[in-house]
């Protein structure tokens, strides 16, 4: 595997840090896995788990459709993806559901369910009109219901359920003891063998569709990493890594300031939600440890935290593409293997400046890693990440970064080894180097400090 990288122990540790980022990539199926396994890393690691409530491609929400003789699933897109690439791929459903446990006791548990049931069939080609042919744009509505049973099959394979039930004409999650037809009995059967659960006991649920293949490392030189969700649990992955080893040995003894991650949802549709960064989790938790820090209580503790912070807004970049490579800016296009890229725009869809730029390029130096630049097209639209909403939400310093990747938003993304893990030590460089550096302005020192979000 080609790498910049030039510490000669470096082989041994890095193929163990992609396995490691394949195994997360494997596990982190939706957001909500995602979350549930950067919290069983943490707690491996030995941080500790706090309660909040403490002082100091989803499945429609009615999914059942049946067309020809065949059981389907409604569902809506999220976001926006290159929907052409979901078509005659094996898919499987992960998600989270609202479980009955014993009178008044109802717990939201993770689903996943680990194998093909689900398909999306493209058109034979000798059924496509020549427009289709030419240029393939399913109809989301109409062309995009994946099958999960024929009628008869389901009736005649019904196992424990009865006939009608399999065939979809049961209970679904609902009425106590009824069924509200919202969804096919067989999919709600599978969600309860999955959690050790009736059928019954299944109230509700969001699931998504997830592609079965595992991710994987690939190329004649195994130096490319072959999986879905790359965007973004791959900066996902690699702050949670460099969080958990910078911390190891004496790792935070000389540290004066709080390292941090956060981990957004709902990026791809705007962030707007309880959860999304422009909700209020980013401000209140930094009000929440500012004041549980401070030597005495002050009206002024959180103005001068975030003059001393330092926000890393990570998300996955566009890479020069091979085959596209009039789709870039001549100087600015992104490389396969070349580190971490800082994004650029004037109009203010990243929130990079000169200031933030050089930190978070200075830091990754000190490692010895390369960085890059991009800025899109001056006659092309660009796109935007949260780190312009953060920074404005909260007035930290914020620099926009990323490992780049091709085929981004389809179903099968593709990057770089070597760029995974450029990320992890760049991200570890700043965790670890941020307190050593100095910002000057208006020819005052000031002391940096580090925030590190996803």
């Amino acid at each position: 595997m080609a790498s910049k990288n030039n510490n000669p122990d470096n082989a041994a540790a890095t193929a163990s840090l992609l396995e490691d980022f394949v195994d997360f990539l494997n596990e982190a199926w939706t957001a909500y896995h995602a979350t549930a396994e950067a919290r069983r890393r943490l707690l491996a690691a030995g941080f500790e788990e706090l309660d909040e409530s403490q002082a100091t491609h989803d499945v429609k929400p009615v999914s059942k459709a049946s067309k020809a003789g065949f059981l389907q699933l409604a569902t809506q897109p999220y976001g926006g993806g290159l929907w052409h690439t979901w078509f005659d791929r094996d898919l499987g459903v992960a998600g989270r559901a609202i479980v009955k446990r014993g009178e008044g006791k109802y717990s939201h548990d993770l689903v996943k369910i680990n194998r093909p049931v689900l398909r999306i069939p493209t058109l034979a080609i000798h059924l496509t009109k020549a427009d289709e042919r030419k240029s393939f744009s399913p109809n989301l509505q109409s062309n995009f219901f994946p099958v999960l049973a024929t009628e008869v099959k389901a009736k005649l394979t019904a196992g424990g359920a009865s006939s009608k039930a399999a065939a979809g004409e049961g209970e679904s999650p609902g009425k106590e003891g009824g069924g509200d037809e919202r969804h096919h009995a067989l999919l709600v059967e599978m969600v309860a063998e999955e959690l050790g659960c009736q059928p019954e006991d299944v109230k509700d649920f969001e699931l998504q569709f997830w592609d079965t293949q595992p991710s994987c490392l690939g190329g004649a030189c195994s130096e490319f990493v072959f999986s879905g969700r790359l965007d973004n649990f791959c900066s996902s992955w690699q702050s949670i890594r460099a969080l958990i080893d910078g911390c190891e040995g004496d790792g935070l003894a000389s540290c004066k300031g709080v390292r941090s991650v956060f981990l957004f949802d709902h990026e791809e549709v705007g962030s707007t939600s309880c959860h999304g960064a422009a909700g209020t989790l980013l401000p209140d938790c930094m009000k929440r440890i500012a004041k549980g820090l401070a030597a005495s209580p002050s009206d002024f503790v959180m103005e001068a935290v975030v003059r001393k912070s330092f926000l890393v807004s990570a998300d996955m970049a566009h890479a020069l593409h091979p085959n596209y490579q009039d789709r870039h800016d001549p100087a600015l296009g992104p490389k396969i293997h070349s580190g971490m890229v800082l994004k650029h725009n004037a109009n203010q869809r990243y929130a990079t400046n000169a200031v933030t730029a050089f930190f978070f390029r200075e830091l990754g130096a000190r490692a010895g890693l390369p960085t890059q630049e991009f800025a899109v097209k001056s006659d092309s639209a660009c796109g935007s990440t949260i780190g312009p909403t953060l920074s404005a939400l909260s007035g930290i310093r914020t620099v926009d970064v990323g490992s780049p990747q091709l085929s981004m938003h389809s179903i099968r993304e593709m990057m770089g080894a070597d760029d995974a893990v450029f990320g992890y030590r760049h991200i570890k460089g700043v965790f670890v180097g941020c307190f050593s550096c100095f910002f000057f302005a208006s020819g005052a020192r000031e002391e940096g400090c580090c925030l590190g979000r996803l």
